[in-house]
């Protein structure tokens, strides 16, 4: 009977996992329960969650603040049309977001994920343009950058194994490396040659840290020169803080570090704490006021059936709630210093290399001989797995960025098994 089979088993019967090869994966890992950092199997073994589980639930699995108030939300309303109506939820959210949203931002627009938050800031840069009569469209990006998989994310994106099959409709892009400091000069004059070569509606970046690029971080002085330029020539800019937001750097919002502020920011993940999907795009007035007209074909025809959901608007809501408090932001320095502690007593060890931190992220790279071990991420995977700690490498890069209210113990346990890497690989 199917019934007698484990999850993993029956999941393999119909279902299809993204980011999957299906031909060489293991099997999926039954988790049966979620708690605080904790993540259960069916098999009752726990396993400490690493990674907020992709970024999500910095506060937490199951947090009762977050699901008590949601709870109550979906007694009396659980989901109404956005388009002509509107909602608590979703006023309120508007208005704790501007709060801790990067100066300038003004207009939120709604939707599900954070592909299409990145979409939709594509399309307000490219659709401003168009509203004013400019002829602009080519995207501006960094190298390595990843915004996403619908395909105005997938263009501006350059990670060949998500995007090999579609780059013939792609959108138009130019990309630049990042600024680290030593190269500043070089990407900026790359720069100003793309800008006398092409008109450019929009540029499109991960502030400081380039999540899929394995945490590749760059340098805020060389980001700021960027966006001053872009402001000056017109370059909407587009901050992708669909990973960075909420709490990860050490400041609600990467952009915070940067002297020259986003016209467009990017959310989604940590947004909803990992309760519900949601992506929000916020714009500032400038840009809203783009689209503001007489003529019906300038408004942002985009929609989502789901947008501003009142149950996922009331998750961001006790979210941003607890972003804000001062225990939150405690436990947000205390991680910050352990992992400072962390990355001194590692620095020297001779299979580290390239230790990188911002905030509650914490990554370096491994030195071992990849061809040695074959698929090293999957061991990897597999040895943090084993030894109850959920990490998802890339690549030889092992990266930490763990709810914030993961204890000292639970840290050290986390430390504890990649320490443990040095001595099996």
């Amino acid at each position: 009977m199917q019934e007698n089979l484990n999850l993993a088993e029956r999941d393999k019967k119909h279902l299809w996992h993204p980011l999957t090869q299906h031909k060489t994966a293991s099997d999926a890992i039954g988790i049966t329960k979620a708690k605080g950092v904790k993540l259960y199997d069916e098999s009752g073994k726990e396993y400490i969650d690493g990674i907020s589980s992709w970024y999500t639930c910095v506060y937490g699995h199951c947090n009762e603040f977050i699901t008590d108030r949601v709870a109550a939300r979906m007694k009396n309303l659980d989901q109404v049309v956005f388009s002509g109506f509107t909602h608590q939820p979703a006023v309120e959210l508007s208005e704790a977001l501007i709060k801790i949203l990067p100066e300038g931002q003004q207009k939120l627009f709604f939707n599900d994920n954070g592909s299409t938050a990145t979409e939709i800031g594509i399309k307000m840069a490219l659709q401003y343009h168009h509203n004013l009569g400019n002829d602009r469209k080519v995207m501006l990006a960094f190298e390595e950058g990843f915004h996403g998989d619908t395909f105005g994310a997938m263009s501006v994106s350059s990670l060949s194994v998500y995007n090999g099959a579609f780059e013939d409709h792609f959108i138009e892009v130019q990309r630049i490396p990042v600024p680290t400091g030593d190269n500043n000069s070089e990407v900026i004059e790359k720069l100003q040659q793309l800008i006398q070569n092409h008109n450019f509606a929009g540029f499109i970046y991960e502030p400081l840290v380039q999540g899929a690029a394995a945490m590749k971080m760059h340098d805020k002085e060389g980001l700021n020169q960027i966006l001053k330029i872009c402001k000056e020539n017109e370059i909407i800019c587009v901050a992708d803080e669909v990973m960075t937001g909420f709490g990860k750097t050490g400041s609600y919002f990467a952009s915070d570090y940067i002297a020259t502020k986003p016209d467009v920011v990017c959310m989604s993940k940590a947004l909803t704490a990992g309760l519900l999907p949601m992506g929000l795009t916020s714009c500032s007035q400038k840009i809203y006021d783009a689209f503001y007209s007489e003529d019906i074909a300038k408004g942002l025809f985009h929609g989502h059936t789901y947008t501003a959901n009142p149950l996922a608007c009331t998750a961001a809501l006790a979210g941003v709630e607890l972003l804000t408090s001062e225990a939150m932001q405690a436990n947000i320095k205390r991680i910050e210093k352990l992992h400072q502690d962390f990355g001194e007593k590692i620095k020297n060890h001779p299979k580290v290399s390239n230790i990188r931190q911002l905030g509650i992220i914490f990554a370096f790279d491994l030195n071992v001989k990849m061809e040695r071990y074959g698929n090293l991420r999957n061991q990897l995977f597999r040895y943090f797995m084993d030894h109850g700690v959920f990490l998802r490498p890339l690549g030889s890069t092992i990266y930490i960025t763990a709810p914030y209210i993961t204890s000292d113990e639970e840290m050290q346990k986390i430390y504890d098994v990649i320490e443990g890497v040095f001595e099996q690989f």
